[in-house]
């Protein structure tokens, strides 16, 4: 008996599944072999010892000195650029597409020249400036630094992100837009970027998480006690545990990204159920009303629920 094809490949036969168990096994065994032999490293240097990793779980301070202030900074760094990149994106991106050359060429620039600069590099740039010609404190200067750099990368970033959602939508509900009258700000605003937030909700999501995990950069050199930041002091205090420190940066990191992107996955379930429930519903004896004209009411005998208006 042939094995029925699938659409995109077909069934593999008795020698490919033999192949991949195979490799499958292979695969976990090399696993398997490079775990042991990270763990074997980390016990010969120590780093595996319960005092290593005993002041998360018994020292509050650890907590309340070092990581938690460095996620606060982290997260205030993050919503700052998310909240600052995610309009100026928007405008860029609509820019873009501008029936005006001028402004569509300038926002091109912007977009282009930015997008094309390491946000590290924007972010020493922004530092420098801020010191040069701005009276802001040394205390404070990291973070407009930090923040200035995300949003310029990022908005570029997202101006394509919205371009591209944009233009992914059918040629017909512009068309349908200018049918009945509407102008090219209102068709933007009210039928181009409803439909399409959901379409780009996944590649936003993902980019806000690149927002948060690039303020790292602030703190590798320009002092920015953030999140990752909070690794050295915290080891030099507790006996070289660099190791633990990192994992359990790590851990938070994940968190806070996992919480990100499960709250992006939970609205973008909730805007499609919203677009599917829209628009009116017609009971089964309501359209065979409608079929028969002459023995029932008329559409235009019919309430919004279906049911013939009696009121005559």
């Amino acid at each position: 008996m042939k094995s029925r094809p699938s659409a995109l490949y077909d069934v593999p036969g008795p020698r490919a599944r033999r192949r991949n168990v195979l490799y499958t096994v292979l695969f976990l065994l090399a696993l398997a072999l490079l775990i042991w032999w990270v763990a074997r490293s980390l016990a010969d240097k120590n780093q595996l010892e319960w005092s290593k990793w005993e002041p998360f779980f018994t020292d509050v301070r650890t907590w309340t000195t070092y990581i938690l202030p460095g996620l606060r900074n982290t997260v205030i760094a993050a919503a700052l650029a998310m909240a600052i990149a995610l309009p100026l994106g928007a405008l860029l991106g609509i820019g873009r597409l501008s029936d005006h050359a001028w402004v569509r060429g300038a926002a091109g620039t912007v977009v282009e020249f930015f997008r094309a600069i390491p946000v590290l590099i924007l972010m020493l740039f922004a530092n420098a400036a801020y010191a040069e010609f701005t009276d802001i404190s040394p205390e404070t200067r990291p973070l407009y630094a930090v923040v200035t750099g995300l949003v310029l990368y990022n908005a570029s970033v997202l101006a394509e992100v919205v371009r591209a959602g944009i233009l992914a939508l059918p040629r017909g509900q512009t068309d349908a837009a200018k049918a009945i009258g509407m102008r090219k700000g209102q068709t933007m605003t009210h039928v181009l970027l409803p439909q399409s937030v959901t379409a780009m909700l996944p590649a936003l999501v993902s980019q806000l998480v690149v927002i948060v995990k690039d303020t790292a950069l602030g703190g590798a050199l320009l002092n920015f006690s953030e999140l990752l930041a909070s690794v050295r002091p915290m080891s030099a205090n507790y006996g070289a545990n660099t190791i633990a420190s990192f994992t359990v940066v790590a851990v938070v990191f994940v968190a806070l990204n996992f919480a990100l992107t499960t709250f992006a996955a939970r609205l973008e379930r909730r805007l499609r159920r919203a677009k599917r429930s829209t628009g009116a519903v017609v009971r089964v004896d309501a359209v065979e009303e409608l079929a028969t004209p002459g023995e029932h009411a008329g559409p235009a005998d019919l309430r919004a629920d279906g049911r013939a208006d009696d009121r005559k």
